[in-house]
């Protein structure tokens, strides 16, 4: 009675709590799908516990239950070996409690009583698994919860449960060589390369049905991205029952707890987080699954040695801590544990990247995310689309916002700053914005009730307390020590009560857990501030060395000094962890940034000295400094910035902008081009380098070309020594260059070599252009068999490179293997009829090109018959685009079409500057009779005249496809004119047609003109040289009135005159749809140019109209051209 009690008692809705629900529905779906008896036969021991018993019941487990089952008479032989026969050991599971439950109480009672005194872990687990685990949840619930609102962001599109993770091959050279912000400042942000997305419930998830769970995992992300909040909303969410279900024990554990501790046991370190787990062996030994936690690598001032560190397996045994952690993720100890370590890049690399089966990275805030964050945060009085005006015309600002914790202290500062009413701009670099966050938290930390505080009368103690931080900061930076313990502020003369009452509490977070209470500043650019700040008012009255905190040290005096002493410093520290120190110290050289701090720091009158020095002293380091520009050398630039002295910053963009960089790239210049790479979207997007660089500038740029989308490199006459550095460019891992144009220089095969090497192994570019070139058809096989295995190029354009038929025949392999190339341009390359037999046979196959150029080859009547019959194969081929000039003649015209009576892919075709005649065309027009895919039709400079035209004619009646026809220099006339015209009366897809110089005249202008009178499908129409004159040009304007759809009309060089002109004029005045007119050398003279510009007073769409040509003279053209503009402000003219 006392278990069917119980049993009630979890039935009963009223009696249960939140983590019991999902538990809830799996009892009565279980016990209502297995109940063979009546109802009251389940309710025993059996239901209770039937998902541990499936669960944790082992083969060797279920042998000694049967052999005790048939000992006590509880199960028959027969019974026995159905159990055995049932398959694998779950079905034998499931078949033991199905007839265990057909026995009523008998066999329950019996099961009940060997599991409880047998001494296996199984037993154990079966019968204790859900009470530890429930109520290990219940604790973590407990400890996290007062995080909950600091960790919440509580902008459903910013929640982490709607973030992804992603999941990258190891760490690039930058993460691991780089400050966290200047990896944020390279890479603006934006995302790594990387394999997938994985959501946080996917962290421990196999990545495919034959992969096995990662045993080691490492997310990665710079300070302030939030690596903490994931660990606890990943904690809080497990508890739950949200994410990874099957993990029985989640034991999460910071860095910072560790370093409390010197000698211990795996054992005791889960006994002293944890006391409430009283069963270890079940928690670690592999009998359920248990993931332990290790967040925040970087904060631990141990150094994992894993080369040297003592081999330990045993879970009792103490060992230093830094062993301890070593051997935990080699596998020594805990073996079946997983294992789910966090830390900043540089320090991950501390784990050899053979332990570590997966890792992921967290990407910061992008420029979407930003503005979702700040209209959700600071949306009154528009004081989101301020502060994001302020971040889009401060670029450095932009990119700190990347990192979501300075996101929140910049919008705070700012949103601080307007609501304060200062007259004082808000803050245009980092340093005074930090100083403006300092003042904030100053005036924000004094005791409530008092009347507001002006800054100069800040109180006292805030003054000391920022020195005595500042120290602690800056020693700590030099130790690489990022958190603290209350020993560690009295060493510095903090009050530990002081620190947290006031000043202190706002960029001083206290952390407290079961092992440690420990401080760290809020984010590591705050205490680098803090640092600098420590630095600059020390440094003006030490006489030793600052960066050696004892007093034995040579003697160094004068501020100057101690200036020079940090850049050195800084410039030969690798991991770059002092640059953003020495940027905030120069900052605070720049009198704006200095002001905020007046009421915190004792300061002299500054005349401007030192800033003018400093500006000095780093150009000259700009000059200096290697043959190579590398990080350390663009943090000058940015320390520059924050000097507030820019006019070289300003100078280089602006060449950059007007393309006339050439001849003016000195180092400084490459240092500050390479600082515009890090901080202007625009330039690391589409950087145009065109024409302004050699072999010394590349090699110098290098490391700094890395970093950008869209290269353009063109006509440098490089050579193949620079394509060698730009294939290792093109090698590194940290490669994000996603186009790249080496048009127009001097590149031969062996450049392409170079080149090729890095296409097998880059990830990243998808469009090469080695346009006019000479790589030839060696380059081209040797850029062919990259192409067989790149799995990232989409368009290659080797134009005008003397390819000819070897090259062809080798990118037709590529094109029978490779699936991901969309656009291939081979114009001008001598290719001939082999060539392009042998594409035509790879495309027969391929299903994945989309656009190929052959324009300006040797193709031929065989090479086109060629193509035609793949054609008839291949429905993916988008565009032949431009098979102009090919020697093409109605022969190889009369296989295309047959083709495209059967193609339904192609939708782009070329003929331009052919042999096609009269037979040709007609064949063309039998084709689209059938076929509606074809969109754009080029035919330009062949032989069809009136004959052919007519035929093509009285098919676009019926074609429901095409939208673009060019049929100029065709030798057409009027009674061809009349065909199209008729045509386009009943046509309703056609919205381009070009007809120019062809000599159709009046006649010909006059039939088209009524089409329009009827025609709603045409957008634009051109007539130049067709020979139009006064009564074309009339009734062409008599067309406008009534047409609403024509956007262009073209009537160059014809004879429209004056009366011409003034139809038209007052076409114009009526007319809604027409945007462009060009009358260029009409003979409209004065008085027709005044007709036209008088027109455009009226209501119109006009935005642009060409006069140019037309005998009006320069003063006449200016009173035209002053008289459109000031009643048609909008419309361009060309006078």
């Amino acid at each position: 009675m006392e278990r069917k009690a119980h049993y009630d008692s979890i039935l009963d809705r009223s009696k249960r709590i939140t983590w019991q629900d999902d538990c809830y529905v799996d009892l009565q779906s279980t016990s209502r799908s297995t109940s063979t008896a009546s109802e009251p036969q389940d309710l025993g021991w059996m239901p209770k516990h039937r998902d541990q018993f499936q669960r944790f019941t082992t083969a060797s487990f279920l042998e000694e239950m049967l052999t005790h089952l048939r000992n006590v008479d509880v199960l028959s032989s027969a019974e026995e070996a159905k159990i055995k026969g049932a398959g694998q050991l779950r079905e034998q599971i499931h078949m033991l409690t199905s007839i265990v439950d057909g026995m009523g109480s008998q066999g329950s009672d019996s099961l009940q009583g060997f599991i409880e005194s047998a001494d296996s872990p199984a037993a154990q687990l079966i019968l204790n698994h859900d009470t530890m685990v429930k109520e290990h949840k219940e604790v973590l619930l407990q400890r996290f919860e007062q995080y909950r609102e600091r960790d919440s962001v509580s902008c459903p599109k910013l929640n982490i449960s709607a973030r992804t993770l992603l999941l990258v091959d190891g760490l690039s050279d930058l993460q691991l060589k780089e400050h966290d912000l200047m990896q944020v400042g390279v890479t603006r942000g934006g995302k790594r390369n990387h394999l997938r997305q994985l959501g946080l419930a996917k962290l421990l998830e196999p990545l495919t049905q034959v992969s096995l769970s990662p045993r080691v995992s490492l997310t990665v992300g710079v300070a302030g991205i939030g690596k903490t909040t994931w660990v606890r909303h990943f904690v809080r969410q497990w508890s739950l029952g949200g994410v990874c279900t099957d993990v029985s024990f989640v034991l999460p554990f910071t860095f910072c707890e560790l370093n409390s501790l010197e000698k211990l046991s795996a054992e005791r370190l889960v006994k002293m987080s944890f006391p409430h787990l009283t069963d270890l062996s079940l928690v670690l030994g592999g009998s359920c699954k248990t993931l332990l936690i290790l967040d925040g690598l970087d904060e631990f001032h141990s150094t994992l040695n894993f080369s040297d560190a003592a081999s330990c397996s045993d879970p009792k045994k103490e060992v230093p801590v830094d062993d301890l952690i070593t051997n935990i993720i080699r596998g020594n100890l805990l073996p079946s544990v997983s294992i789910w370590v966090t830390s900043r890049p540089g320090v991950a690399s501390l784990i050899p990247g053979g332990l570590v089966d997966r890792v992921t990275e967290i990407p910061g805030f992008s420029p979407k995310d930003i503005q979702v964050f700040l209209n959700h945060h600071f949306s009154e009085k528009d004081f989101a689309g301020k502060i994001w005006a302020h971040l889009e015309a401060h670029k450095i600002l932009m990119v700190m916002c990347y990192i979501p914790c300075i996101c929140w202290l910049v919008a705070d500062t700012l949103l601080y700053i307007m609501q304060s009413g200062t007259q004082e701009g808000l803050p245009k670099t980092c340093t005074e914005l930090y100083a403006h966050f300092c003042c904030m938290k100053a005036e924000v930390g004094e005791p409530r009730g008092r009347e507001p505080v002006k800054v100069e009368q800040l109180h006292g103690s805030n003054r000391k307390l920022l020195g005595n931080l500042g120290r602690l900061a800056f020693y700590g930076l030099l130790k690489h020590k990022y958190t603290f313990t209350e020993q560690d502020l009295r060493a510095y003369a903090i009050d530990v009560l002081l620190s947290q009452s006031s000043f202190g509490a706002g960029v001083l977070v206290r952390e407290e857990s079961v092992l440690q209470t420990s401080y760290r500043f809020t984010h590591l650019t705050l205490q680098e501030f803090l640092a600098a700040v420590y630095y600059y008012t020390s440094s003006k009255r030490a006489i030793f060395d600052l960066f050696s905190e004892s007093s034995m040290s040579w003697p160094k005096i004068g501020f100057q000094n101690h200036f020079r002493n940090a850049f050195q410093h800084s410039q030969q520290a690798e991991d770059g962890h002092l640059d953003v120190f020495v940027r905030f110290l120069a900052g605070l050289l720049c009198p704006t940034a200095l002001k905020p701090l007046a009421g915190l720091l004792a300061l002299s009158k500054d005349d401007g000295y030192l800033k003018t020095w400093a500006a000095g002293f780093l150009q000259g380091l700009l000059v200096s400094g290697g043959a190579v520009v590398s990080l350390r050398s663009v943090n000058l630039a940015y320390c520059l910035h924050e000097l507030q002295h820019t006019e070289m910053l300003r100078s280089v963009e602006e060449d950059l902008r007007l393309g006339s960089l050439a001849g003016k790239l000195t180092r400084p210049h490459c240092v500050v081009l390479g600082y515009l790479l890090h901080v202007s979207p625009e330039c690391s997007e589409r950087i145009n380098l065109t024409a302004s660089l050699n072999s010394t500038t590349v090699k110098c740029l290098l490391p700094q070309l890395l970093y950008c989308s869209h290269l353009r490199l063109e006509n440098n006459h490089f050579k193949d020594d620079v394509m060698e550095l730009l294939g290792s460019l093109m090698s590194a891992k940290d490669c994000n260059i996603q186009k790249i144009s080496l048009a127009d220089n001097a590149i031969s095969s062996k450049g392409a070599k170079a080149l090729s090497r890095a296409l097998l192994v880059n990830r990243t570019l998808t469009s090469l252009s080695l346009r006019s070139n000479n790589i030839g058809s060696k380059g081209a096989k040797f850029l062919a068999e990259a192409l067989k295995m790149n799995q990232s190029m989409i368009s290659i354009n080797l134009q005008s490179n003397a390819i000819e038929e070897e090259g062809a025949k080798a990118l037709a392999e590529v094109l029978q293997c490779n699936r991901k190339l969309v656009s291939l341009n081979i114009r001008k390359n001598s290719i001939g009829a082999g060539g392009a037999k042998r594409i035509a046979n790879a495309l027969k196959t391929n299903r994945t090109l989309a656009k190929l150029l052959l324009c300006s080859n040797q193709l031929g009547d065989k090479g086109t018959v060629a193509l035609a019959e793949a054609l008839t194969f291949n429905h993916t081929l988008l565009s032949l685009h431009r098979l102009q000039s090919n020697s093409i003649s109605n022969k190889g015209m009369t296989a295309l079409t047959k083709a495209l009576r059967v193609n339904r892919g192609l939708v782009s075709l070329n003929l331009r500057e052919n042999s096609i005649g009269v037979e040709g065309a007609k064949h063309m027009a039998d084709a689209l009779h059938e076929n509606n895919s074809l969109q754009e039709l080029d035919l330009t400079a062949n032989l069809l005249h009136d004959e052919g035209i007519q035929a093509i004619a009285g098919a676009i009646k019926f074609n429901q496809g095409l939208v673009s026809l060019h049929l100029q220099w065709n030798f057409i006339k009027s009674t061809a004119a009349k065909a199209l015209a008729d045509a386009l009366r009943s046509n309703v897809t056609m919205q381009l047609l070009d007809l120019q110089e062809n000599a159709i005249g009046n006649d010909g202008v006059i039939f088209l003109a009524e089409a329009l009178k009827i025609n709603n499908s045409l957008r634009s129409l051109c007539l130049q040289g067709v020979s139009a004159g006064t009564s074309g040009a009339i009734a062409m304007a008599e067309a406008l009135v009534t047409n609403g759809t024509l956007h262009s009309l073209d009537l160059r060089g014809n004879a429209v005159g004056m009366e011409g002109a003034k139809a038209l004029a007052n076409a114009l005045k009526s007319n809604r749809s027409l945007k462009s007119l060009n009358l260029q050398e009409n003979s409209l003279g004065m008085d027709g140019a005044i007709f036209i510009a008088t027109a455009l007073k009226g209501n119109h769409q006009l935005t642009y109209i060409n006069l140019q040509g037309n005998g009006i003279g320069e003063s006449g053209a200016k009173v035209i051209s002053d008289a459109i503009k000031s009643s048609a402000p909008t419309c361009v003219v060309d006078m």
